[in-house]
């Protein structure tokens, strides 16, 4: 999420409008339904944990011990 000033986006109308709600705050302006993206999309952390947690289920099926499981999972 990045700021904007609202005077280089908005006319002033419209900023005076806000003003009788937020005077000198910050306001949060939501993405449209239709653009948004689901969590780990951007940064690619969704794949990665999937990917890894993928990984501990196959050793566990393996017969992978807890404490070495656990040792696999810090090494990420």
């Amino acid at each position: 999420m990045k700021y904007e000033k609202a005077q280089n986006i908005l006319p002033q109308h419209v900023i005076e409008l806000i003003q009788q709600y937020v005077d000198g705050g910050y306001l949060y302006i939501p993405r449209k339904l239709s653009s948004k993206k689901a969590w780990g999309e951007n940064s690619g952390i969704k794949s990665s944990l999937r990917k890894r947690n993928r990984e501990i289920f196959n050793n566990y099926k393996k017969g992978v011990s807890v404490k070495e499981l656990s040792k696999l999972i810090f090494s990420y």
